[in-house]
């Protein structure tokens, strides 16, 4: 095990994001101790690092200083890289600019040495997307305080789950001719993730680098078509035929991302907005002062394939959704007062241990569906993608590990103990609130059984008729699931599947 350099912690905030939670595990390796912010800390403890000892993981918010104070106590030096454009965030601007006014203050009050901050490229000199005015905007108000900031200026991060390499992946993959805006011939300076990472950590390795501010990027400066071209060949596609029209505004852009890709429309609009700036390094310092093989395009974009080919996601830009409390799906919760809560609850038992089924149960989703009635679930995930919602597009980060808080199409992992339970919230357009759950348990014999529980919360008049409206379809949608379940898993029905008595409360 690496022995620690430092007795006072790193604190990273934003580390159950893209970049923070691939960080962390690399300043451990390295030998730092780590301190990770974390409004949800349980998207962390299942992670394969989550124990290790020089790990602190803390509950905390960048937008309540005395969390934030809490946590930077007696720390050397810390990471920024919160980002509030998340979906469900409408003045994503505002948001980040308290909290980057919150961190400044705490770092001062607690004396840091650095403070490490990710940002976005962009020329200065000509008028900025609101995304990257946003990003210049919170490096400026970091620096107002007198800690020193580094700030790391990138374009495009070119890496397996990243949002900006998802619209790319997706938008290739699935036209094979595009009518593209204007901005696809837009020159950019793009990154690798691993580049990043690199530069990141030796950050707070190289005391040059305090106070600096550097653009960081691939050697050669290309565009977004030719990005196109290259995941084309790279991916093994025929060539894509691509026709910049000057009609399709950012808006229209993001609504065409939004219905061809898993990236939501509250994101794609900033992010397609910022496609129209040139982003490209001014300057190449830090290359000098952090050395590193630099990957072009084709390089970084065949590692993110390769990542992708053997399910090996580490994180995802749908990380950063939030885990949905919900309580009262629990049957019996003696503090619950919302009204009326619907389930259908089934099961099947099945000769076998909750170690041969869990895997069947656990890969559920993404790429190999729902074992039963797919059309069901891609007619659904395209009506709930045109009303705006998340839809089917996600897919998972992972085909074969789940952790709290991952996305599996339109669900939400809310709470997963292996083998024995797995709890899925429903981020699609409802009427009310739903939960999908998993629940397995030893029997005698050498048999498990397997119980599927789908709750229901709803809102109003049209959610009582919506769940009567679907509950015809569950008997041969969910009985179907568990069979598909058992035949997954190559294990003998012992009984089932067969539904349980249906509560409301």
């Amino acid at each position: 095990m690496t022995t620690a350099k430092d007795p006072k912690p790193i604190f990273v905030a934003g580390a159950t994001g893209y970049i923070g939670a691939r960080l962390v595990p690399l300043l451990l390796d390295a030998g730092y101790h780590v301190r990770a912010l974390a409004r949800a800390p349980e998207k962390l403890r299942n992670r394969p690092w989550a124990e290790h000892p020089h790990l602190e993981i803390v509950k905390g918010d960048v937008l309540d200083k005395t969390s934030l104070r809490k946590g930077l106590n007696q720390c050397r030096a810390a990471y920024y890289l919160v980002h509030s454009m998340n979906p469900g965030v409408s003045d994503f601007a505002s948001t980040d600019r308290q909290a980057a006014g919150n961190m400044a203050e705490a770092a001062a009050a607690e004396n840091l040495q650095q403070i490490v901050y990710l940002s976005g490229l962009g020329d200065d000199q000509v008028r900025l997307s609101h995304h990257l005015q946003s990003r210049t905007e919170v490096g400026e108000i970091l620096r107002q305080g007198p800690v020193p900031v580094t700030i790391l200026r990138a374009a495009m991060i070119i890496g397996s789950g990243s949002a900006s390499f998802e619209i790319l992946r997706y938008l290739v993959d699935r036209l094979p001719v595009m009518i593209t805006p204007r901005w696809i011939d837009t020159p950019c300076q793009p990154i690798g993730v691993r580049n990043v990472l690199h530069y990141l950590v030796g950050c707070i390795e190289k005391p040059e680098t305090i106070g600096g501010t550097f653009d960081i990027g691939q050697p050669e400066v290309t565009n977004y078509r030719k990005l196109m071209e290259i995941y084309a060949e790279e991916a093994g596609l025929p060539r894509r035929w691509v026709l910049p029209v000057p009609v399709l505004t950012p808006r229209l852009s993001s609504y065409w991302i939004h219905l061809v890709t898993p990236v939501p429309a509250s994101i794609a609009r900033p992010l397609a907005e910022g496609l129209s700036n040139p982003v490209i390094c001014k300057e190449n310092r830090i290359a000098e002062l952090l050395p590193q093989e630099l990957f072009d395009a084709r390089k970084a974009i065949r590692l993110a394939l390769d990542r992708l080919r053997e399910h090996q996601v580490e994180t995802s830009w749908t990380d950063s959704g939030k885990i949905h409390p919900a309580e009262w799906s629990v049957p019996g919760d003696p503090g619950w007062a919302g009204g009326s809560i619907y389930d259908d609850s089934r099961r099947i038992i099945l000769q076998a241990s909750p170690e041969e089924i869990w895997p069947a149960v656990s890969s559920i989703g993404g790429g190999i569906g729902y074992y039963y009635a797919d059309w069901l679930w891609r007619v659904r995930g395209l009506l709930d993608r045109l009303s705006g919602g998340v839809g089917l597009c996600r897919g998972r980060r992972s085909q074969t590990e789940l952790y709290p808080g991952d996305a599996i199409d339109f669900w939400r992992v809310v709470d997963v103990h292996k083998p024995d339970y797995l709890m899925l919230y429903a981020e699609m357009k409802l009427p009310g609130e739903a939960v999908l759950a998993f629940r397995l348990q030893s029997l005698a014999g050498g048999q498990t059984e397997l119980q599927q529980v789908a709750s229901f919360l709803p809102r109003g008049l049209f959610g009582i008729l919506y769940w009567y409206a679907v509950l015809p379809f569950h008997h041969y949608v969910f009985n179907g699931m568990l069979l598909g379940i058992a035949k997954a898993s190559g294990k003998t029905i012992h009984r089932g599947p067969e539904r349980l008595q249906a509560h409301t409360d």
